[in-house]
């Protein structure tokens, strides 16, 4: 699928909020400011699947669910998950290319059958820095194994990775334009960084090569939430 050029398209709101209620009012302040909600673990267990079609109709739904476990396993939760037909879901790329090849593979047999899902895999979450990266056993920068893990996920099908926009250059000169880069730990100029520990402002995101930008509580906890994707998305157009 075709990246839309807006930067509107390409921002990516966290509801990272507790339960359906709270993330559908953020969801219908927000509409048709911003391109895709994404929708974590916590919100999607406490909701389930009729709260993600409910959703939907103020935007496409990226659902963060991180898969992580045997081949099989994993297939068939995406198989469960893809009647939802979001936008993006994604797997950890740390569960291997066996995994990572049988996600493919139900993404693939979905868009076959008429679905729009592309696949994601996670590289190095923005949350680790050097020292707890290292603290996990790892030599290499977080960024290296970003690159790797990369090159392993496009290897194995996946359509793009979630990586910091500090390796999102590097991703698309090793795996190429059309693998895509969706970028959390993005913070506007001046704002708290929060518990991210890799931050990158949203013009610079876009100049370092992300595809797509996440922003969560500079955007869910501002006064005026609808203002605030607003000021990103000009912030955007700077780098885009």
């Amino acid at each position: 699928m075709k990246l839309n050029a807006d930067p509107k398209s390409r921002l990516v709101v966290a509801l990272d909020v507790p339960e359906a209620a709270s993330a559908l009012r953020m969801a219908e302040r927000l509409s048709g400011e911003v391109g895709m909600l994404k929708v974590g673990l916590e919100l999607f267990c406490a909701e389930g699947p009729a709260f993600v079609r409910e959703l939907q109709a103020f935007a496409p739904v990226f659902m963060d669910l991180k898969f992580h476990d045997i081949p099989t396993t994993v297939r068939r939760a995406l198989e469960a998950v893809l009647t939802l037909d979001p936008r993006l879901i994604n797997v950890h790329a740390q569960g291997g290319p066996q995994m990572m090849e049988a996600a493919a593979q139900a993404v693939r047999a979905h868009r076959a059958a008429g679905g729009r899902t592309q696949l994601l895999a996670v590289t190095v979450l923005t949350s680790l820095g050097r020292e707890e990266w290292a603290r996990l056993g790892h030599a290499e920068e977080p960024g290296a194994a970003a690159l790797q893990l990369a090159r392993l996920a496009s290897d194995s099908g996946c359509d793009g990775v979630v990586c910091s926009a500090h390796e999102a250059s590097a991703v698309r000169d090793a795996c190429g334009a059309d693998f895509m880069r969706l970028c959390p730990g993005i913070r506007p100029k001046g704002s708290a960084t929060h518990d991210q520990a890799r931050v990158v402002d949203p013009a610079s995101a876009l100049q370092m090569g992300a595809n797509w930008l996440v922003v969560g509580r500079p955007i869910t906890h501002a006064e005026d939430p609808r203002a605030a994707a607003r000021a990103i998305v000009e912030e955007m157009k700077s780098g885009a």
